[in-house]
């Protein structure tokens, strides 16, 4: 189950970046996404990435 934690946790966080950096405009690929330079992407990207480490955060704690 720690794994799983983990790598859901890995891939949340990882998938929140990307989600935040094309809504800011600075990452931008793919070029036909519809979330580039869209700003609401940012706090869906900040909310997933939130989530993604708290799940890291979980993980780490069960013994």
């Amino acid at each position: 189950m720690k794994l799983v934690l983990r790598v859901l946790g890995f891939a949340a966080l990882l998938m929140g970046l990307l989600w935040m950096g094309q809504g800011a405009g600075l990452i931008m690929w793919p070029a036909s996404s519809f979330m580039l330079a869209q700003k609401v992407w940012i706090l869906w990207g900040s909310v997933l990435a939130a989530a993604g480490a708290g799940l890291l955060v979980l993980a780490q704690r069960r013994t």
